[in-house]
C-alpha cells in the first residue's frame, strides 16, 4: 500500500499573494511545512503539487533544491491536479494536505494515516476534519486511491474540483467517512488558527517561528505552540479575528454536511 502525501501549493493567491514563498527563519514557509511535514512516518512518498503557470517557477526551483517531487498541473481543478499527481507516483492511497497549513504538527499526520491503516477495509475517506476539533491547521484527508478515481471522474460542482475532497464527505450514504478527533476532547478548531491566508497569518506563523524553530528542535509540536500561546497571549490576537474564517462559509446551505457553526463571515 503505497501512501503519496500530495501538498498543493501555488504563488497565485488573492488575499496573500506568493504567502508560500515568505519567509519563516530565513527560509520559504512552503519548504517549512515540507520539512515539518518530512518527520511524519506513515507514508511512502511527498510531491507537492504546484500549477502549469509560469508564476510557479519558483515552486519548481524550490522543489527541486530540496530534493522533493513536483508535479505541475490544472491551476483551478484541484481535484485533477492530486489525481495525476497520484498516478504520476503510483498511489494506492493519496493523502491532502494543504500548502497553507505551515505549523501542523507530523503527529497529527501520522496519527491519522496509521488510524487509516489500521482500518484500510472499514473506510473510503478519513480525515480529521469531519467534524473538525484540532486547531485550524493540522489539516490532513486521506482517500485510496481508486475513491480519488471515481471523484475525478463523477464531480461536477465547483467546489468539488477546487476543493479536492467534498465530493466524498457530501455523501456520507454512498462513502464510509471516517474521522479523528483530537485526543485532548477539546475542540479548537473555531478558537485557534495555525492556517495561512491573510497578513496577520503571516506575522502570526512566522512569530512562532521565531519563538520556537531552533537547529535541535525544527519540529517542535502542537503543545509547544499551544503553550506558547498560553505564555503569550499577544502572540495569539494577532490573527485570532479569523479564527473560525474558511472557505465553508461560501456555500452554507450548498454544502449538506457544514453548518453555520463551522464557520464565519470575514470580519
Amino acid at each position: 500500500m503505497k501512501i503519496v502525501v500530495v501538498v498543493q501549493a501555488r504563488t497565485g493567491s488573492t488575499r496573500l499573494p506568493n504567502k508560500v514563498m515568505l519567509p519563516a527563519r530565513g527560509k520559504p514557509i512552503l519548504l517549512r511545512q515540507l520539512e515539518r511535514i518530512q518527520h511524519a512516518t506513515a507514508f511512502d512518498e511527498l510531491i507537492v503539487a504546484t500549477t502549469t503557470d509560469k508564476s510557479d517557477d519558483p515552486i519548481r526551483t524550490l522543489c527541486k533544491e530540496a530534493k522533493v517531487k513536483c508535479f505541475s498541473g490544472h491551476p483551478t481543478d484541484l481535484l485533477d491536479r492530486h489525481y495525476q499527481a497520484a498516478r504520476q507516483e503510483k498511489a494506492d492511497v493519496v493523502v491532502k494536505i494543504p500548502s497553507d497549513c505551515p505549523l501542523i504538527d507530523s503527529s497529527v499526520i501520522d496519527k491519522v494515516l496509521n488510524y487509516y491503516k489500521e482500518n484500510a477495509d472499514k473506510f473510503d475517506y478519513v480525515s480529521n476534519l469531519h467534524p473538525a476539533t484540532y486547531p485550524d491547521g493540522n489539516d490532513v484527508e486521506v482517500m485510496p486511491m481508486a475513491q480519488v478515481e471515481i471523484a475525478w471522474r463523477e464531480a461536477t460542482k465547483d467546489y468539488e474540483r477546487e476543493h479536492t475532497t467534498p465530493f466524498f464527505w457530501e455523501q456520507p450514504e454512498r462513502f464510509r467517512i471516517g474521522n479523528v478527533m483530537w485526543e485532548t476532547g477539546l475542540n479548537y478548531s473555531m478558537s485557534h488558527r495555525f492556517t495561512i491566508d491573510y497578513p496577520e497569518d503571516y506575522e502570526f506563523i512566522k512569530r512562532v517561528y521565531d519563538e520556537l524553530y531552533t537547529e535541535t528542535n525544527p519540529n517542535f509540536s502542537l503543545n509547544e505552540i499551544l503553550k506558547l500561546l498560553e505564555e503569550k497571549p499577544e502572540i495569539y490576537n494577532i490573527n485570532a479575528k479569523f479564527a473560525g474564517v474558511n472557505w465553508y462559509r461560501n456555500y452554507i446551505g450548498k454544502l449538506k454536511t457544514i453548518s453555520e457553526k463551522e464557520t464565519k463571515a470575514q470580519p
